[in-house]
């Protein structure tokens, strides 16, 4: 029983995309590891930028630079 947590930033990502992410990932793992799709957990957990840090800073202030 597989369970993915996949964790990106509260930017904009559609509803869409969130369910591409899903299919795609069940799909690898049945694909590769031989898992049921029936008993594959995707969950998306969205983090505000400014609760993301990278190299100690936070993503917030990495995105107005560029």
């Amino acid at each position: 029983m597989p369970f993915v947590n996949i964790h990106i930033t509260r930017d904009g990502v559609s509803k869409e995309q969130k369910q591409q992410l899903i299919s795609g990932v069940t799909r690898l793992l049945e694909e590769v590891l031989q898992k049921s799709p029936a008993l594959t957990y995707i969950i998306i957990t969205e983090t505000d930028t400014d609760n993301w840090g990278v190299g100690g800073e936070q993503v917030t202030e990495m995105r107005k630079r560029k």
